[in-house]
């Protein structure tokens, strides 16, 4: 009893995960503001996230917002910050706002049929398939710790960079 309500609870989150990932990868595509289209990036990281750990590929999931939210976007929000990006004063959405909704739904009905025409539910997954976690941790330890050190270094180079470019030009905007 109590492991088919955690299989329906497993099916009910990755639908839940998978719903708000394609919603923020929406908004995405309809906002205009740079800030608040780096959030719905960031939400739907988050989202990805959470369908790779109910996949039962922690690792990956560990990963997936350790390095995608907190490290890359990070630098690019602060990059839109340092920009100094204003926000626009027109519309708050695109033109094409209404032809995206309704895509979306044709979509997302489309899909919804399919799916309950053709494919038995999703099952849960113990994780010990072929994306298990002992083969990708030895590699990555012995092969891939030099280059993975290597961007960390190249990503603070960049955020140096951008820092003296910014000063160099507000020096020669006030002089």
């Amino acid at each position: 009893m109590i492991a088919a309500l955690l299989q329906n609870l497993d099916t009910l989150l990755l639908w839940l995960f998978a719903a708000c990932a394609f919603a923020g990868a929406a908004l995405m595509i309809v906002l205009r503001q740079p800030m608040r289209v780096a959030l719905a990036l960031i939400s739907t990281m988050v989202f990805l996230g959470g369908i790779y750990g109910l996949l039962g590929v922690h690792f990956i999931a560990a990963f997936q917002v350790l390095i995608y939210v907190g490290a890359v976007m990070v630098f690019m929000v602060y990059a839109i910050m340092l920009l100094e990006v204003r926000e626009s004063v027109g519309p708050r959405y695109s033109k094409m706002l209404i032809f995206g909704v309704v895509g979306a739904a044709l979509f997302v009905g489309a899909l919804a049929i399919s799916i309950w025409h053709s494919l038995p539910p999703p099952t849960g997954s113990t994780g010990n398939s072929a994306y298990g976690i002992e083969k990708f941790s030895v590699a990555f330890l012995n092969e891939y710790w030099l280059q993975f050190e290597l961007t960390s270094v190249l990503l603070v180079g960049a955020v140096v960079a951008a820092l003296a470019v910014i000063k160099v030009s507000r020096r020669s905007q006030h002089g």
